[in-house]
């Protein structure tokens, strides 16, 4: 796909992964126009100092206001949802809130994306969506069947949704490492269980991933990237070395290992050399085809603990150093 020339707006775009995002795509693909779409002012003046390319664009506005999205979405070729509320525990006290950002935003984009006939719509996802035991992935999985279905309210109109699921990013805000390096300087950092395991993803491959799969879809898609384990102990190696561990226990609506793929998801599921493409389970659209794909093996997954890759303690240090 050619980015060049095309008008770009980014939910959520303050954030570690719009950040990111923002200078990947401007650096690179060379958009005429990229729209950060957000709600704090006070974010929005520190990226504008960090980040002066003339094509960009700040847009204070909550994906809860339909309005204010039909007003930004005008002229607009493709749009990046990553906005969302994502702190686990906050969800838990807040779930309203929850719904009313990871939910009702999402309807708000599909309905604002289809009246502004903008072409391609791709949202961010989780594996906390998968087999959800919480509100945050509840909510994510609810958004992410609504992307999906997305495509059948939007018809002969030519806009079409899909969506990227992946794990924890590496250094983002909500990440377990900089809560080691703050306990490190006691001498004693948490865990809160020595099996747990996570996926793990730069912000950088997270990015690249999402511009690709703007370039893929074609409607209907949930793409998953095929990236490594951790477990927990061996970060706690990297980062804390010295340091004394104590157990507190498995917290509320957390689980000892993630999923990417579950096994009902896998039948109808494509492998590539470097991604899953969940494909659609009602495609009341034109279903596509995809080269150089096979189906997934039925009844298996793609789980953190079950992975064939993993990674070493100097894959992981040079990951937490980046």
């Amino acid at each position: 796909m050619e980015w060049s020339g095309l008008s770009v707006l980014l939910t959520g775009g303050t954030g570690s992964f719009g950040r990111e995002f923002a200078k990947v795509l401007l650096a690179e693909h060379h958009p005429r126009r990229l729209i950060i779409f957000s709600r704090d002012e006070l974010k929005q003046h520190e990226m504008q100092r960090e980040l002066t390319d003339p094509r960009l664009r700040y847009f204070i506005g909550d994906v809860r206001d339909k309005e204010r999205l039909h007003r930004a979405m005008q002229g607009v070729e493709v749009v990046v949802h990553a906005a969302a509320l994502k702190q686990v525990p906050s969800c838990e006290y807040n779930p309203f809130e929850a719904v009313k950002t990871n939910i009702l935003g999402a309807e708000n984009i599909i309905d604002a994306a289809i009246d502004a006939r903008v072409t391609r719509v791709m949202a961010i996802s989780s594996d906390k969506a998968v087999n959800p035991i919480n509100l945050y992935g509840a909510t994510k999985l609810v958004a992410e069947k609504l992307f999906v279905q997305g495509n059948s309210y939007a018809g002969a109109s030519g806009t079409r949704f899909g969506c990227v699921r992946y794990g924890n990013v590496v250094g983002s805000r909500g990440s377990v490492i900089p809560v080691f390096r703050q306990q490190k300087v006691t001498g004693r950092i948490t865990i809160t269980d020595e099996r747990m395991t996570r996926f793990w993803i730069t912000l950088q491959q997270g990015v690249r991933f999402v511009i690709k799969c703007v370039g893929l879809m074609r409607g209907g898609e949930v793409f998953v990237p095929k990236i490594p384990s951790m477990r927990i102990t061996d970060l706690a190696d990297v980062v804390a070395p010295d340091c004394e561990r104590q157990n507190v226990g498995i917290r509320p609506g957390e689980k000892l290992h993630e999923v990417l793929v579950s096994r009902d998801e896998s039948r109808y599921t494509l492998e590539f050399d470097d991604m899953y493409l969940i494909q659609p389970v009602h495609p009341w659209w034109a279903t596509p085809t995809y080269s150089g794909a096979q189906p997934m093996v039925s009844g298996t997954k793609f789980g953190s603990d079950t992975n064939t890759r993993w990674l070493t303690h100097d894959e992981l240090r040079q990951m937490v150093e980046e």
